[in-house]
Order: structure tokens, then sequence, then C-alpha cells
């Protein structure tokens, strides 16, 4: 099963939740097939004066509640599949946690680590002008993801502003301040992955100060949570990004690993002292009370899933759990938060600086971050409920709300014509 693509992992996904809520056959083939598949090839200059060629998508799923919403990725194995399961997977998560959009994805082949500044806006602004037909304030909403960041979102928006030959502010999300962002929209995945940790460790009668964390992945969504859940009294015992892996059962100084990391150009196999496995993928293995995968897709596989000794995994990341991992998490007694959850604070905040821009106005910190904390928390209550009611999975119980809503936005909506 782990040799099928991504977007059939996805499916499969759905028709199991689909079966558990008696979903009518009619409406299956519809939800699960993605509205729109775009892919471009365009041409970028490079520094060298040579010119390359570039491969892009944007894959819209679904729109029956709301305009399309999902993020833009700039990785070296980005494909059309790839870029349809996340987009699929944007679906479910903006209904799960009930804002008023779709799912959609997009991306480009290439190695953004191996681009100058200059190479990558020139590639960001080329490929919004092949993608400008497609998106819009109220189409079709990008936002940062893997290898982008928020002065891509920026450039995408100049380059869409300069097509509509007027500003359009609210055409992407997670932009710098100065142009329409949002306060406490950097920290919002990694936010609501900890308020995920902290409120799925209370509804089971544990105290997060008794607790240890591994944390797989330090970029922007990992390197908040072992900060925020650190401030929380978690003990993290465990880090890793892509160059190494560290392991401490009494601890890691989070403050100062997050003071060191904050230089440019620094990565965990330079941090002085650092008590390093010898290989880093054995960091989701060792014992730990938390396991957080915040990386890379495929992360907990059928072949290590077995060896997996923490007693949660929370799912920062897209897609880290294969289907046959999480039969033996499940298996094992193991909770898993899934990622359409646990990972849906960068949406939540993305919809309020979309209605911030739409209503020209600028929200306080606090104000975002109490908004976020309300939307995941009844979130959070609804799956963790239905999943006790039905005794399923916290991963099957939300996928069948976010499934059941969308079908019955759709089928009241109708089919056109």
């Amino acid at each position: 099963m782990e040799n099928l693509n991504p977007f059939k992992l996805v499916q499969l996904q759905f028709d199991k939740a689909a079966d558990a809520i008696g979903l009518p056959e009619r409406q299956r083939m519809f939800l699960k097939t993605p509205s729109r598949n775009v892919s471009v090839d365009f041409p970028v200059q490079m520094d060298d004066g040579s010119v390359r060629m570039f491969t892009g998508y944007r894959v819209q799923h679904n729109n029956t509640r709301g305009p399309y919403k999902g993020g833009i990725r700039f990785a070296p194995q980005v494909d059309l599949d790839e870029v349809k399961a996340l987009a699929s997977l944007m679906t479910w998560k903006t209904a799960l946690v009930d804002v008023p959009f779709g799912g959609a994805k997009g991306g480009v082949a290439c190695d953004p680590r191996a681009m100058s500044a200059g190479e990558l806006e020139r590639l960001t602004r080329r490929f919004t002008y092949e993608i400008g037909d497609v998106i819009g304030p109220e189409t079709d909403i990008p936002a940062p993801d893997m290898g982008t960041n928020a002065m891509v979102m920026a450039w995408m928006l100049d380059t869409y502003s300069m097509g509509q030959r007027r500003d359009c502010f609210a055409v992407v999300t997670g932009k710098p301040l100065s142009v329409g962002g949002s306060l406490g929209r950097a920290e919002a995945t990694g936010r609501g992955v900890t308020q995920c940790v902290v409120d799925t460790l209370a509804s089971r009668g544990e105290d997060p100060s008794k607790m240890t964390a591994v944390v797989q992945g330090l970029g922007n969504v990992g390197g908040t949570t072992m900060r925020l859940l650190a401030q929380k009294g978690v003990r993290i015992i465990g880090a890793s990004d892509m160059s190494a892996a560290v392991y401490d059962p009494a601890g890691i100084d989070v403050a100062a690993l997050t003071a060191f990391l904050a230089a440019p150009g620094r990565l965990l196999k330079d941090l002085p002292g650092g008590k390093f496995l010898e290989r880093k993928e054995d960091l989701l293995t060792m014992p730990c009370d938390v396991l957080v995968p915040a990386a890379m897709e495929n992360a907990i596989t059928g072949a290590n899933a077995g060896a997996v000794r923490a007693r949660y995994v929370v799912e920062g990341a897209n897609a880290p759990t294969t289907l046959d991992a999480d039969a033996i998490l499940e298996k094992n007694g193991i909770v898993v938060v899934p990622d359409i959850l646990a990972n849906a604070g960068g949406v939540i905040v993305s919809y309020y600086e979309w209605a911030q821009n739409v209503q020209r106005e600028q929200w306080c910190e606090d104000k975002v971050n109490a908004k976020l904390a309300e939307k995941l928390s009844v979130a959070l209550g609804s799956v963790l409920d239905l999943a006790r009611e039905r005794g399923v999975s916290l991963r099957m119980a939300a996928f069948m709300i976010a499934i059941g809503r969308v079908a019955e936005a759709s089928s009241l909506r109708g089919y056109f014509p």
C-alpha cells in the first residue's frame, strides 16, 4: 500500500471515512476528484545568464464551502500527485476547523536552497503570472508552504496586483506585516500544534509539565512548537533538522538551541556539545511521551511504526504517517492527532488575515491568538467527542466530520446544470 502515489493514499483514507458516515456513492467521486489541475512549464533566467525551464502546479480540489485555499511549496520532489494529495487534505482541513474556504495546493519543482534571492524572485513572479488566471482574492488564495515564506508571498502579491492594475492584498496570506500580513500568522501553525498537544493531554488527565517530547523538524512549525511546548513545561528531549538529530533524556536547553539556530546558515549539526544520534531518522523511535513529526510526508511508515515508543503522535507536518503506519500505531495504542487538525492553526489565521485584508482592518496579536485558540478548541473537542462516541481513531473522526460538512454543502448546492 505504501508504494501507492500520495493522492491514491489520500483517496483510500477518504473511502474509509466515507464508508463510516454512509456517504452516498453519487457524492463520492465528486468529493474525491479535484476540480482543476493546472500544470505550467516556464522559463527563468538564472544569475549566470542561462535560462532554465521549471514545472509548476496549482490544483484546486473543492470550493463548495468557499474560495480555494492552500500553500505554495518549492521543493525538488514536487509533482502533480503530491500536489493533488495536499490539495484534497486542505479541503478536509478547512472543513474540519470550519473556516469558509475550500482546498487547493501549488508548487514548483525546484531546489530553493540552491537558488539566489534574485533567481527565486524571478521564478516566483513568472509562476504567479502563469497561474494568475486561476487565483484571486475571491477565487483561490495561496499561502506559504515548504520552501516558501513571507517574502515569496510579497512577490506573488505584487505580481498579481500589477496584472490587475490595482492592489490586491487579499490574494495571498502569510505576507509580511507591512503589506497586509497578520500579527500572529508566523507562529500560528506551531501554536496550533502546541495547543493540540496540551489539550489532548488534558482530555486524558495528563499534566504537560510531567511530559517529554521529541520534535522532528526545526523549521517554522517544528521550531515554534518546540519553543512553545517548553514554555508549557514540557521537557524537550529530542529534536532534528535536515542535518542531524540530538537526543538527551535529561532535557535540551530550548532557549539556547533556538538562539543558536537563529543565526543565518546554522544547522543542528554545528551545535557545540550536542548529544547527536548516529542516524537522525532514529529520533522517531526514541522513548518519549509526545512525538511531533513536523518535517516531511511519510516520516512514519510501516517499516518504523512498530518501533515508535511515544504515547502520542501529534502531526505537525502534512501526511507524515502512512496508512500502513497508522494502522500499526493504532494497534499499539498510540494516540495520533491527525495533520488536518493538529497543523490547522496556519489556515485558521490565514482566514483571519484574509478577513482583515477584505475589511481593511488590522487586529492585535492577542485577538488573533484568542480567536485561533477558540476555533481550534471547538474543532478538537468535536473530534474527541466523535472518536469516543463511535469508538474510532482521532484521524477517522476528523475525516468523518470534515467529509460530512463538505458533503452537506454540496448536497444543498446541487450539481450544475
